[in-house]
């Protein structure tokens, strides 16, 4: 059973007295929280003022005497003005933040009868966030009781609504603010969709256990984005366990299943110790699979048995092994796609949709390269020990260059980042300057051209981008290339029809070329005028 735990501030008028040897007569709020029919508290979190050490001296020795199995713990906390809002606020925020708290062994219980009613409503915003993991109490007389030696009152858990209230919901928006920043590593991205995107993840992320997918293609920060969700959950006491981080894309076979679920002694050759698995090593935290479409379906199998009751087999072992953990899974697959090949479950994929975020590449977030190149500068001074920056014209060439059709990022943030860690390393004095942008402006190039595709893909993602040139089968890639490249090499829509369709000519099955050929370009969003524009254009 768990040791109930309540915090109350010290009430310097309810818990107080004006006669002494009358003082038992009276509710004291204090007294009555540990009193309680049905609700034992085992410690008391008792918060005072300095200048009111001898009341809480005296409610300390009151409560030894009618709830001797109540551990008071007193903690002095210094306010100036108990009304100022934001002084409270912090001195109780420090407090909370600084607290020991241990949610699987205690249960918390915070005391909103006594304080001030800005007090009050600290507590309250300090618990609706998540700062203190507990619940609420409110404490008040019994009216039209009989004469108690000692009277106790009742007292309600309450769960009060945040937004019939429109100071407090501005001070909640404040700590979500505060969250997203979290999330984003403190980058003031301006892409309004990437924003609005991680608003809802920081939403997600507080209020649900669920497993959450995590989709977009390398380097789009996914890894970074889980282990910032973990933190984040982590900072609101909603997990007490590790964050745990796989690549699937590493695993296969006997090791897969091991590393993921653990094997018993003997499992399989060279199993000469039992291994826990990550799975278990993740109890009571978060588990990020990334790629998790690179597992295999026995594993995809076993993984849903876990997601879903918490349980698994290890290798070779006769019972089950428990762990209770939140899963992030990542992918840049289409595993929609992979479903209807067969190579990954669909119950699986049922699962983890609940919720799905795309995480844009960067070349769809150029308005945020600004503020990532500064990220990455300050990340660059963090690792290194080393701080650079940009001359005026440097850095606008440099971003110039960064936003332009040229820059392909084809590996997003990870091209970025090895971009400003060798602009920073060669800087002369810790000044990155022109000189030293162009050199870099051309590594970048080199390096693209050395990854571009070829063949019909290479052709086609420039006209369509790539997110529309992976939705067409790869039959259709190859007719439209061809169908370009004709398209260039004639003078006009007629001719390029003419050479396109001579079979049907011939057969005098086709009657308008040029109407058939414009026809098949709308398929695609292109038109004739628009491919010689494209071939013309430097």
């Amino acid at each position: 059973m768990r040791r109930r735990v309540a915090f109350s501030i010290l009430g310097t008028t309810l818990d107080a007295w004006k006669n002494l040897p009358s003082r038992w007569g009276r509710w004291r709020p204090t007294l009555a929280l540990c009193r309680q029919p049905g609700l034992r508290v085992d410690r008391l979190e008792l918060i005072h003022h300095a200048r009111h050490q001898p009341l809480a001296d005296l409610v300390r020795q009151d409560l030894a005497e009618v709830a001797p199995g109540t551990e008071v713990r007193p903690h002095l906390v210094e306010l100036r003005d108990p009304w100022d809002f934001s002084e409270v606020y912090v001195a109780l925020r420090d407090f909370a933040q600084g607290y020991p708290f241990d949610p699987e062994a205690e249960d918390y219980l915070v005391n909103i009868t006594t304080g001030t009613h800005v007090a009050q409503i600290c507590w309250f915003l300090l618990t609706e966030a998540r700062m203190i993991p507990g619940r609420l109490i409110q404490l008040s007389p019994t009216p039209g009781a009989p004469p108690e030696d000692i009277p106790i009152g009742r007292h309600a858990i309450i769960d009060l609504d945040l937004s019939r209230y429109d100071a407090l919901a501005t001070r909640f928006a404040a700590e979500r603010e505060t969250a997203t920043s979290f999330l984003k590593s403190g980058i003031a991205t301006r892409n309004p969709d990437f924003n609005a995107l991680i608003d809802q993840i920081e939403k997600v992320a507080i209020r649900s256990r669920a497993p959450v997918l995590l989709t977009g293609p390398t380097g789009a920060g996914k890894s970074q984005l889980a282990r910032r969700i973990y933190e984040l959950k982590r900072a609101q006491r909603q997990v007490s366990g590790a964050f745990v981080e796989v690549n699937c894309a590493t695993l296969r076979g006997d090791q897969a299943m091991s590393t993921l679920f653990g094997h018993a002694r003997g499992a399989f050759t060279g199993a000469q110790n039992a291994r826990a698995g990550l799975m278990k090593a993740a109890d009571k935290g978060l588990l990020f699979l990334d790629e998790i479409g690179e597992l295999g379906l026995d594993e995809q199998a076993m993984c849903l048995r876990a997601v879903e009751e918490k349980r698994f087999r290890p290798m070779g072992a006769d019972q089950d092994a428990e762990s209770d953990f939140q899963l992030l899974a990542g992918t840049n697959r289409d595993l929609a796609e992979e479903v209807r090949a067969g190579r990954f479950r669909e119950d699986l994929l049922a699962r983890l949709d609940l919720w799905s975020f795309r995480l844009p590449p960067l070349r769809e977030r150029r308005e945020d390269l600004e503020p990532n190149l500064d990220f990455e500068l300050r990340r660059f001074h963090e690792r290194e020990g080393l701080k650079a920056g940009f001359n005026a014209e440097a850095r606008r060439l440099y971003l110039e260059f960064a936003a332009s059709p040229e820059a392909l990022w084809s590996a997003n943030f990870r091209d970025l980042s090895a971009s400003v860690t060798r602009m920073a390393t060669l800087a002369h004095r810790g000044r990155i300057d022109v000189e030293t942008v162009r050199g870099e402006i051309g590594t970048l190039k080199r390096r693209w051209r050395a990854e571009a595709p070829s063949g019909p893909e290479a052709l086609l993602r420039p006209l369509l981008g790539p997110e529309r040139l992976e939705e067409i089968d790869l039959f259709d890639r190859a007719q439209l290339a061809a169908v370009v490249e004709v398209c260039r090499a004639s003078p006009s829509a007629s001719a390029a029809g003419r050479r396109l369709f001579a079979a049907s000519r011939r057969a005098r099955a086709s009657v308008n070329d040029a109407d058939r050929l414009r026809k098949y370009l709308q398929r695609f969003e292109l038109s004739f005028e628009a491919l010689k524009s494209e071939e013309l254009s430097p």
